[in-house]
């Protein structure tokens, strides 16, 4: 069940995207890819960018600011692993540079 402090802070995460999110939410949602995706999904203690559950299907975007965090992203991948998720990592400038390529390669994961 989520929180209402999980709900408020889902909003304040989607109102404060950055500009490839939105990018690529632009190529995700109603179900543009056939599948249902959602923002901000809370699953136990994470947040993820976007989830499709129905695919167990993480899409993760990274910045700089990520680069180095002390093994934070495996420990949240070995997580989602454990509930047979798979989790997509894209860089802010993958998106910027070869949005395509990456709703190619999400689309092979849905299918």
């Amino acid at each position: 069940m989520i929180t209402s402090t999980q709900k408020n802070t889902r909003r304040a995460r989607a109102k404060r995207s950055t500009p490839q999110e939105n990018r690529l939410w632009s190529r995700l949602k109603n179900q543009a890819l056939g599948c249902r995706f959602v923002r901000q999904h809370t699953h136990g203690p994470y947040m993820v960018d976007f989830c499709c559950v129905e695919k167990k299907l993480i899409i993760d975007i990274d910045g700089w600011k990520r680069r180095d965090n002390g093994g934070r992203d495996k420990a949240r991948s070995e997580y989602f692993s454990g509930f047979d998720y798979t989790v997509l990592r894209f860089w802010n400038n993958d998106i910027d540079e070869n949005l395509s390529g990456i709703v190619t390669e999400i689309t092979k994961h849905l299918h």
